[in-house]
Parts: structure tokens; sequence; C-alpha cells
């Protein structure tokens, strides 16, 4: 099978993968608090890829994947700090605002990818992907209001937008090293990016929570994050930051369904405004060449 085609497989499984991170992730903050939740979801996606990874090894010992060295240490650095504020941010934007809100918020991360990709990194951005951005930043504003009063923000909205400004430079970084071994990246980013998190949560005076629910946290972590940053940083290798971000931006409306099924959400009219533009937008951006 052609490169390309393999690499477009893993990014729109690494979409589908995490999919479910914002309704589950909505379910259990009823349970947990919103840095602690940050802190097991990445731990999870760490110690997950570290046994996975073990596995690997056993299973394909001739395999011997390029390891990360000092001259990646800066790009590293980023990605973990960056790593520890996106899912506070995103945490917190989940309990201020409807999962369905967050889940097609997401998308935005593609705009800040596509930009910093540019501005940062000299990556050619067509029309097409142009105009996607463009679409993508006007539902993006029409869904951090409120629609109700004025012009009242949406604060939950806010954050997600923070959140997925830090993992535009974040899916920057983790390009600059994504030609090493994916499954140490996502180790790295796991473990250290969950332990940052868990000292701020500490430090906030936050409770790790029953054990059921830490097991649960971490298993998400795993699926939602681990295996699909895994699949995310395979993608990138052969199609770059941008267009791998265009074709996981199926993830907000898998992410949407689901928090129909599971939450029952019946979102405002705005958002459907909001949606269709999205919707417009990606269907720009699978046929952008």
């Amino acid at each position: 099978m052609n490169p390309n085609n393999i690499a477009t497989i893993y990014a729109i499984l690494a979409a589908a993968l995490y999919a479910i991170n914002i309704p589950l992730s909505k379910l259990i903050l009823n349970h947990t608090g919103a840095t602690i939740t940050a802190a097991f979801l990445y731990l999870g996606a760490g110690i997950g890829l570290l046994l996975y990874g073990s596995i690997e090894k056993l299973i394909k010992p001739e395999q011997k994947p390029e390891r990360l060295t000092k001259k990646e240490l800066p790009y590293t650095v980023a990605m973990i700090v960056l790593d520890i504020i996106a899912p506070i941010l995103l945490m917190f934007g989940i309990t201020r605002t409807n999962s369905a809100n967050v889940s097609l918020l997401n998308n935005f991360e593609i705009v800040a990818t596509s930009l910093i990709a540019l501005m940062v990194f000299k990556e050619a951005i067509s029309k097409r992907l142009w105009l996607a951005i463009f679409l993508v930043t006007i539902a993006s504003i029409i869904l951090s209001f409120e629609g109700e009063g004025a012009f009242a923000i949406n604060t939950g909205s806010l954050l997600v937008l923070g959140a997925c400004t830090c993992w535009g430079f974040e899916n920057n970084c983790t390009k600059m090293i994504s030609h090493k071994s994916s499954t140490e990246i996502v180790i790295i980013k796991g473990c250290f990016s969950g332990i940052g998190s868990l000292i701020i949560a500490l430090f906030l005076g936050e409770r790790i929570p029953h054990l059921k629910w830490v097991l649960a946290i971490l298993l998400l972590g795993f699926v939602a994050y681990g295996l699909s940053i895994k699949f995310y940083i395979m993608a990138q290798k052969c199609l770059g930051a941008a267009r791998t971000s265009v074709y996981y931006s199926v993830a907000p409306f898998l992410g949407v369904a689901f928090g129909m099924v599971l939450l029952g959400e019946r979102p405002a009219l705005r958002f459907y405004a909001a949606m269709s533009i999205m919707l417009i937008s990606t269907v720009i951006m699978v046929k952008e060449n």
C-alpha cells in the first residue's frame, strides 16, 4: 500500500481513538478534579505505551528504532511543558461547557498547527487550506459566545481554544522529532507530562480519587492519548504536521456523536450552525492536496 495511504489511515485511527476522550472525561470529571484527571490521562498514556513497547521488543527483537538524542532535547522539553498546560486547560474547559462544544472546538487545533507550521517551521499552506482555516475560525468564534444576552463569552470555550493553541505548538515540536521512535516519544510525553500535572494538582489541593476512577482514567489515557498520539506521530512522519491535523479533523464530529449518545446532550441552535461550517471546512481540508 502507498505510504501516504497508510499514514492517512493512522491519522484517522488516531482521531477515532481521541474522539472518545471528551464525553468520557466529562463523565469522569463529576467524580475527580480537572488537573488530577489531566495528570492520570497522560500517565495512562505513558505507562500503557511503556508496556506496549516492552511487548513490541519481545515480538520484534530485531527492530532497532532510532532513539532521541541531545539534539532533540529543546523540542522534547517544549513538548512536555505544552502537554502539561494543554490537557489542564482542556479539562477545565470541559467542566464549563458541554462536550459537543468542546469536541467541535478541537478543530481549532488544526488552525493553530497549520499557522505555526507556516510561520515557524515554513510548511506550505495551500489556498484551500487557508479557506478551511478561515471557516474553522468563524465556527470557533460562534461557539465561543453563549448566545444568551448580548455578547456573553463562554469561558469554557476560551479554555478549550487555549488548549488547542498549546497543542498546535506541541504538534509542531513533535513533528521535529517524529522520525524517532514513536513509542519512546509517547512514553516521554505521558510520563513526564503526567508527573508534572500531578505535582500541580497536589499543589492546588486536589485529592487523588478512588482507585476505580484512577484505573478508569489510566485506561482512557492509554487509548485516547497513548495509542492516539502514537498513531498521530506515525502519520506525521509521512504527511507533515499541517496535513496530519487535516485528516485528524474528523475527531470532533465523532466526539459530538459520542457526546449525544453517552451524555444525551442536545446543543443549542448556534452549535448546529457552527457544525455546518466546520463540516464544510473539513470537506475542503480532506480534498486539499
